[in-house]
């Protein structure tokens, strides 16, 4: 069966998200990051930062949205049942601060079959409300069986 490539190129609609002091607090605490430039506002403010800075990782948090939409798209078509996370990798640029408004945008780089699995790519890009990138995404997504 052959996989369905209409979506490569195909690019969304941004998603936003307004990232929040306590967002980054819970983020932190719940893996047990205590620096704390990540949760106290005068240490992050005195590190250089406008306001507690979110751990490099909390891209997830406002590219995940950004996505979601992709994965379910009909001109993708992917068996979602059959998928597993296949890895991320992520270059940041300016950090993301509480109060920063994310724009993040997400387009399918790529869905080929290999040894018998779908291989679905996608790269999501993050800027904030300056204009300036946060974090550039690359996504895969693996499917069995196809």
């Amino acid at each position: 069966m052959a996989l369905k490539t209409d979506a490569v190129g195909k690019e969304w609609p941004a998603s936003s998200y307004q990232v929040g002091r306590e967002k980054i607090r819970e983020y932190a605490n719940a893996l047990g990051i205590d620096n704390p430039v990540h949760l106290d506002v005068e240490a992050a403010r005195a590190a250089g930062f406008r306001d507690v800075v979110a751990p490099p990782m909390f891209a997830v948090v406002y590219s995940s949205p950004a996505v979601g939409p992709a994965m379910f798209d009909p001109d993708v078509a992917m068996n979602f049942a059959a998928m597993v996370h296949g890895g991320q990798e992520f270059e940041w640029g300016e950090p993301a601060c509480s109060g920063d408004e994310i724009t993040t945008t997400a387009k399918c780089l790529s869905i080929e079959e290999k040894d018998g699995k779908g291989f679905y790519v996608f790269e999501t890009n993050a800027v904030n409300q300056d204009g300036a990138q946060v974090a550039r995404g690359t996504w895969t997504l693996i499917v069995r069986g196809v």
